[in-house]
């Protein structure tokens, strides 16, 4: 198993605690998500467990690039941000199973045994969130933009780190102010994270 999580108490508890399990080695760890690939690369896992926040690359975009390139690799996301969007984003991206870091170490390991059978292990409570949220309304360019304005960026500072117009970055952020039913743009940040969009 490969183990991607940038805080590194939480990341050698889980290894420990994995470790007591007789079918289950960690054969790597790393602390960024950019390091995921070399690592897998590197040491062949049977399973890539993820976080989803951590610097270089996050676990979702971590998981959409291994997907490809290791076709039979199982990928586990493991997030403290039980959020319905992230859940979709993560299937959408190639991970077999969705789980929170709150669910008891037990459950952890009987869902990489899981998906190692060939088995899909998703939060109930999440699954059954997402089904009522629905898909995220925002595009791709949507969300880029969107995600790029959190910092409070200016429409010109947006436009030409984005490579785009001023008159196009404030039409994709009026859409998705309008799309989150947001008061403006700070607000539709925040309720788009709170989701799991961005």
């Amino acid at each position: 198993m490969l183990l991607a999580e940038d805080q590194s108490m939480v990341r050698e508890a889980l290894a420990a605690l994995l470790g007591l399990e007789g079918d289950i080695e960690v054969v790597a760890q790393v602390a960024r998500g950019d390091e995921v690939m070399d690592a897998a690369r590197e040491h062949r896992p049977d399973v890539a467990l993820l976080d989803i926040e951590m610097p270089g690359m996050t676990g979702l975009d971590a998981a959409a690039a291994l997907r490809p390139a290791f076709p039979g690799l199982r990928i586990v996301i493991l997030t403290t941000f039980g959020r319905p969007g992230y859940l979709r984003r993560a299937m959408e991206s190639g991970a077999d199973a969705f789980l929170v870091k709150d669910a008891p170490a037990a459950q952890l390991a009987d869902a990489v045994r899981r998906v190692l059978r060939g088995e899909r292990v998703i939060d109930p409570t999440l699954a059954a969130a997402a089904l009522v949220d629905g898909a995220c309304p925002l595009t791709e360019r949507e969300r880029e933009v969107l995600r790029s304005s959190a910092d409070g960026s200016t429409n010109a500072e947006l436009a030409r780190r984005l490579n785009l117009s001023q008159g196009t970055v404030r039409n994709y952020l009026s859409t998705a102010i309008q799309k989150t039913a947001a008061r403006n743009r700070a607000d539709a940040v925040r309720i788009a994270r709170d989701k799991g969009w961005l």
